[in-house]
């Protein structure tokens, strides 16, 4: 089958070799550890030998431990890492990572306006940076978000864009029509991608979560499986009541608008695609 998991955590609790951020305390680790071992113990039984790590928030912008994992594992992990866009170079930490294997960088409003989250020049030279070298912004935003996602997609139309866990609609309200069309409008925007994910968080959050299926044919329709990804979010999709499986399995087998071509596409050449090429 040959799946590839577009977004997950690991972390260990070596605090002496990987120390985590300032503003994290080991007591803060629930669970105290996810590693790649971990995570691949849930994985390769549904069939996902690839799969993309992506920067805990634990250590801040110190990509250390996620880099290390992606060594010692050649060809199993891609990373999505963090740097800090206040920072005065952070199109060349960028750079750096790009060539350690690191295709995609996490970015989310942080202590100011959500309308404004995306200004300032940190931002825009990581958009410039992406658009010249084929990285990902990949934004964890609620669909208040968008608006100024927008207008960075304006001003780069080529810079990719990977949107976490289908704009979180449904995390914290009931899933929203207008919230959900917000989320499809962003496919104006041709290198603009969604990652299916993070069942557990949204709608009902029950699985086999077959009430998040309107939105997903929505925004299926909108975009294309060409710029869809599957994704869990764990280790938090394997925490009871939830497993990985399930969460697998509402795309290879619980969404019935889906042709066996267009769930290949989702759960594996779309982030193949942008994260394993070659």
């Amino acid at each position: 089958m040959n799946y590839i998991d577009a977004h997950a955590h690991v972390w260990t609790d070596d605090l002496a070799n990987y120390p985590f951020a300032q503003s994290f305390k080991a007591e803060d680790a629930k669970p105290a550890t996810f590693l790649p071992e971990d995570l691949l113990a849930q994985a390769m039984p549904c069939g996902v030998d690839r799969v993309v790590l992506v920067q805990m928030s634990y250590y801040g912008s110190d990509n250390s431990y996620m880099l290390d994992v992606m060594e010692e594992h050649p060809g199993v992990f891609a990373g999505i890492g963090i740097v800090d866009w206040n920072g005065p170079e952070p199109e060349e930490e960028m750079r750096w990572l790009g060539e350690c294997g690191v295709r995609g960088f996490r970015i989310y409003p942080r202590g100011v306006p959500v309308e404004q989250w995306l200004d300032g020049e940190g931002f825009e030279r990581m958009f410039k940076a992406g658009a010249e070298h084929r990285l990902a912004l990949c934004p964890l935003i609620n669909p208040d978000g968008l608006v100024s996602l927008s207008r960075r997609c304006e001003q780069f139309p080529e810079t990719p864009v990977i949107i976490d866990h289908l704009c979180r609609i449904g995390a914290g309200s009931p899933i929203s029509d207008e919230q959900v069309a917000a989320l499809c409008r962003m496919a104006q925007y041709p290198a603009v991608m969604v990652k299916v994910s993070a069942f557990y968080a949204l709608g009902q959050k029950t699985p086999p979560y077959l009430d998040l299926g309107g939105m997903i044919r929505q925004v299926y329709d909108a975009f294309g499986p060409q710029r869809l990804m599957w994704a869990s979010d764990s280790p938090y999709q394997v925490q009871v009541p939830h497993t990985y499986r399930e969460s697998l399995e509402l795309v290879h087998q619980g969404l019935d608008f889906l042709s066996d071509e267009d769930r290949d596409q989702i759960l594996r050449r779309t982030a193949e695609e942008f994260f394993f090429p070659g």
